[in-house]
């Protein structure tokens, strides 16, 4: 399984005004383990950079100035992700300058070269209903350090990224199974022994069950919609 955790920083919010990718970074993770192969680019916008946007990054258009033009990465880009589940955190923000970078080229949509796309801000939604979800936060509630961090920065935060999917996603393969002793509870000849006729009923107090429904409702509520548990 091969995936790309991918991030870019732009000249504002909004590509339908103008405003054009000035920063992508992309890292490579094969069977959940990062590889030692990036890529990173500055661009060249050729427009400036809104002050809001400047804030964040950092990036201004004089340093912009000599690096390369969306047109002149592109087909290292396309050989970098063609392929692969693309990870992002807000993808619909990314992967809106992406597709019309792409079609200023008159090429088809960039998000047609990916197998799958994962968008961590919505996983996180879900998984943490009425919480902060940036990367921020996520770094915070999964204590990765980001205390290197003082800018946004392409390459950084797709590090970073990669670093709290792997810790959103990590389940059965933290549980030692391969340890488990499958001998117990059989025989010398392999069957399994015969279970207890009388096996202990632990009940939930009348209490605990009305804890258990207000914790319930209050996941409801919190994320505003109808749970699936609900008749």
């Amino acid at each position: 399984m091969r995936q790309v955790i991918l991030d870019t920083e732009t000249t504002g919010l909004n590509p339908a005004t103008g405003d054009r990718i000035i920063e992508i970074g992309c890292i490579e993770m094969v069977g959940r383990r990062l590889t030692d192969r990036t890529f990173h680019h500055y661009i060249n916008p050729e427009r400036d950079i809104d002050a809001g946007a400047f804030a964040v990054h950092g990036l201004s258009r004089k340093f912009l100035s000599d690096k390369p033009v969306f047109g002149n990465i592109v087909e290292q880009l396309i050989e970098f992700v063609d392929g692969a589940e693309i990870v992002i955190h807000n993808a619909a923000f990314d992967l809106g300058f992406l597709d019309n970078e792409f079609a200023l080229l008159k090429r088809p949509p960039f998000r047609n070269l990916a197998s799958k796309i994962t968008d961590t801000l919505l996983d996180a939604r879900q998984m943490f209903p009425g919480k902060r979800n940036s990367l921020d936060a996520l770094c915070e509630r999964f204590s990765i350090s980001n205390e290197h961090r003082t800018l946004h920065g392409a390459l950084l935060d797709a590090q970073l990224l990669a670093e709290v999917y792997l810790a959103m996603t990590r389940g059965q393969e933290d549980l030692t199974i391969d340890l488990i002793d499958y001998t117990v509870n059989h025989d010398a000849a392999g069957q399994p022994k015969a279970l207890p006729t009388k096996l202990k009923l632990m009940a939930a107090s009348a209490e605990d069950c009305k804890a258990h429904e207000q914790i319930l409702a209050d996941i409801a509520k919190a994320s505003k919609k109808d749970p699936v548990w609900s008749a």
